[in-house]
């Protein structure tokens, strides 16, 4: 795997740790927490909404859904 893929799932997983641990967070939230563009967290957002692991309640606003995910290292 390239560098650049593994770096962006590993991104990708952090992010998707985040909202489950904060529970609902907005856009901004995950940019200040993690330095990167807001078109970055939002390509990012959505791999994570088309694998239907988190959702969009309110413009902006995103939490996890119920689809159960096992989290490796």
């Amino acid at each position: 795997m390239k560098p650049s893929t593994n770096r962006m799932l590993t991104r990708i997983k952090s992010i998707y740790v985040f909202i489950k641990e904060n529970g609902a967070v907005t856009t901004q939230e995950l940019v200040d927490e993690f330095g990167i563009t807001p078109r970055t967290i939002q390509r990012d957002l959505n791999v994570l909404a088309y694998n239907d692991l988190i959702k969009s309640p309110h413009r902006g606003t995103w939490t996890t859904t119920e689809k159960r995910v096992r989290i490796s290292s």
